[in-house]
């Protein structure tokens, strides 16, 4: 039995890795502390904000950043992949560094959307490098090593993050961030080589009328766009009642229904109408089919960074893994598991000075806030130890040196029992898992077929997050989520890179970059169902209900409901995308 010669890869593909991997280091050493940003307290250099604002930025925020590359890859292989390169870097360089110095929720969602502008032009065209410098003999490869590529950056950034982050400050967080993307200027203006394109002679009015045979049409889009944004709007609070929202909802519906019914009688032929005057009409069936199921799976894949940073936090003490860093390497227990104690001491002393009444610091709502406040700083103390510590200090109200000399005292204290491990280096595990075997796993599931892969992939997902919901009821509670976050790595190593290899694999030649934008229509909603859905259910279950299993589970089911879909769909559709993918080899 002969094997395959692989194709050697081409110059172009090298150097779109190597901007990959910084453009992921300045994306992901934000995004894993973003969640924890959010809510941390104005007084340690936080948005201070909570679990509705917390949603709402990241899941509205990124719908925009993979809903660009619908348009931003179709414009590329109009344009030039180059000329798209330098644009994105230009948007994203300025906004990271911004980022850190707005304060409030309309402005930094704002320069967070400029950011999202950039990495939405990025994404497709560096995804359609790899694919236009690929072929059939070394394309489930190369997806393997661009994915490895992701999370070397992805891997550095929630690593190196928190130690910027403890050290410096917050803001510095975010001008890291822009001398990664600085970065990556160079290989773009001086060693990237444009990769063979078929079309630079189309009009930009062509490109759009091509991009509705695979979305569908004006009208569908009329439809459903104005869904979304009730969605969103009822989420943020601008419509108070829930009545009215399924009121309006079932009222845009039904408009949408009996235009198409007036207007099917009023003109047979609608393709040559005006678009009002068409029916709704999806593009292509089987592939807008799939990236709906797939909007299922990123839904839940984003949950590893939209919830579970918080609910460590919150939930899960993780001192077992602090004690094992610390009997592995002193030395790595110091950099990564330090705490800033000036703030730490800051901090007491200002919550101090704000229950200085014996009786208040028996309520619920003054030990929540004062748990809350010192865990954002990686502390986790234990509620008698919060009692006896600020009852001490309220008796020493009448002194101010005397609270900020306790002050310091308990903050080294605390530091030294009760550090945690931050969220954001968890996270990192994912990624190490990546880097150390993706390559290994993409030569295994290479033999397989797509969707069954991707089936088994998001059934590990779904199980991690199963894992989760039990991780704050035991001892070792930290050990248990980094094993789901190990975990969910590997269900993300088996779908994710097979996902994108589907879609390259029966893009039209003419049309890779504008059929890779399309796969990030699935990840835009899975970031906007993502977002609303982790703030509506930690607020409404976890935070309320004190139920944090019950959060977990229902993520959970969300990915089982998906397999059963990706399930049904290989059996329904698949003989109809190979038949596409025949018509395609025959016209080639």
């Amino acid at each position: 039995m002969s094997q395959i010669q692989r194709s050697p890869f081409q110059s172009a593909f090298y150097v779109a890795n190597t901007m990959e991997i910084f453009e992921r280091l300045a994306w992901y050493g934000m995004y894993t502390l973003l969640a924890s940003y959010i809510m941390t307290p104005t007084t340690q250099g936080g948005l201070g904000l909570g679990n509705n604002e917390r949603g709402l930025i990241m899941g509205v925020v990124p719908f925009f950043l993979y809903l660009f590359p619908v348009i931003s890859g179709a414009l590329a292989d109009r344009f030039g992949y180059k000329k798209m390169f330098l644009l994105s870097f230009t948007l994203m360089a300025p906004s990271y560094y911004l980022l850190g110095y707005v304060t409030d929720l309309v402005s930094f969602m704002s320069v967070f959307m400029l950011v999202a502008l950039g990495a939405g032009i990025f994404k497709p065209v560096v995804t359609a490098t790899i694919s236009r410098t690929t072929d059939d003999t070394n394309r489930g490869l190369g997806f393997g090593i661009f994915y490895m590529m992701v999370n070397i950056g992805g891997f550095l950034g929630p690593v190196l993050a928190p130690v910027v982050q403890k050290n410096y400050g917050w803001e510095w967080v975010f001008i890291f961030a822009c001398i990664w993307i600085s970065v990556n200027f160079i290989p773009a203006l001086f060693f990237y080589k444009e990769p063979e394109r078929h079309a630079d002679n189309k009009s930009l009015k062509q490109v759009f009328k091509e991009m509705q045979q695979v979305l569908g049409n004006g009208r569908l889009a009329l439809a459903v766009v104005p869904l979304l944004i009730l969605l969103v709007s009822d989420y943020a609070g601008f419509i108070s009642d829930g009545k009215v929202t399924l009121a309006i909802a079932v009222a845009l519906i039904s408009i949408a229904v009996v235009w198409d019914i007036v207007v099917s009688k009023a003109n047979a032929k609608t393709e040559q109408s005006k678009w009002y005057l068409q029916k709704m009409r999806i593009g292509n069936k089987p592939f807008m089919t799939y990236l709906l199921i797939m909007t299922g799976f990123w839904t839940v894949y984003l949950q590893i960074f939209i919830t579970l940073p918080v609910f460590i936090r919150d939930y899960v003490d993780t001192s077992d893994l602090v004690r094992g860093l610390h009997a592995i390497s002193p030395w790595l227990h110091e950099i990564f598991t330090a705490v800033n104690v000036d703030t730490l001491s800051s901090e007491i002393s200002r919550l101090a000075s704000q229950f200085t009444s014996v009786d208040l610091l028996q309520s619920q709502v003054a030990i929540k806030e004062i748990t809350s406040t010192i865990s954002s700083l990686d502390v986790r103390v234990p509620k008698q130890v919060i009692i006896d510590s600020f009852t001490q200090l309220a008796q020493q109200s009448h002194s101010a040196e005397a609270v900020q000399t306790m002050s310091q005292e308990l903050a080294k204290q605390w530091a030294n029992d009760y550090r945690q491990m931050n969220p954001a280096t968890i996270l990192s595990l994912d990624f190490l898992m990546i880097i150390l075997f993706q390559v290994l796993i993409s030569r295994f599931i290479d033999k397989f077929k797509p969707l069954p892969t991707l089936i088994a992939g998001t059934a590990i997902l779904s199980f991690s997050m199963l894992i989760n919901g039990i991780g704050h009821t035991f001892v070792f509670g930290g050990l248990l989520v980094a094993t789901s976050v190990i975990i969910f790595a590997v269900g993300e190593m088996t779908a994710s890179p097979k996902s994108q290899e589907y879609v390259a694999s029966f893009a039209p030649s003419d049309k890779a970059a504008m059929f890779m934008g399309y796969y990030f229509v699935s990840m835009a909603l899975g970031n906007l169902f993502g977002g609303l859905l982790s703030g509506w259910l930690y607020d409404s279950i976890t935070v309320k209900l004190d139920n944090p299993a019950l959060m977990w589970a229902i993520i959970a089911l969300l990915g089982a409901a998906t397999c059963i879909a990706l399930y049904l769909f290989n059996r329904h559709f698949v003989d109809e995308i190979a038949q596409q993918q025949l018509e395609q080899a025959q016209v080639n």
